[in-house]
């Protein structure tokens, strides 16, 4: 019989989708899509939210030097939409959103140059 503790304590990785709109791709070496892969649990035994993902994507995904163009006090840079399958992430609670498998993230800069 096969051990499904693995599967409940949480231990299968977690695949999601991240897509930059809006300019932002440039960010992320002119890629618009990433197909990323979370650790199932985080050091604090916590699962990851999109608190970690954001520190990820700047730590392994940004290519441009502008950490600020993205991220701003430790969360999304006002202008920057944030949509967890196809939902405005407010009705998801945020940054405290756990990430699940297969979840699509989009981040959409609303912000335009004059």
């Amino acid at each position: 019989m096969a051990d499904s503790s693995a599967t409940i304590q949480g231990a299968i990785p977690i695949p999601i989708t991240v897509e930059f709109t809006g300019g932002l791709e440039l960010l992320f070496g002119n890629e618009r899509k990433h197909k990323v892969v979370l650790p199932p649990q985080l050091e604090d035994g916590s699962r990851p939210n999109i608190s970690y993902l954001l520190k990820y994507l700047v730590d392994n995904l940004m290519k441009d030097q502008r950490k600020d163009m993205f991220i701003m006090e430790d969360n999304v840079r006002p202008g920057i939409l944030v949509l967890i399958n196809d939902a405005d992430w407010e009705l998801e609670g945020e940054e405290t959103y756990e990430l699940q498998q297969g979840d699509n993230i989009v981040f959409v800069s609303t912000l335009h140059g004059g």
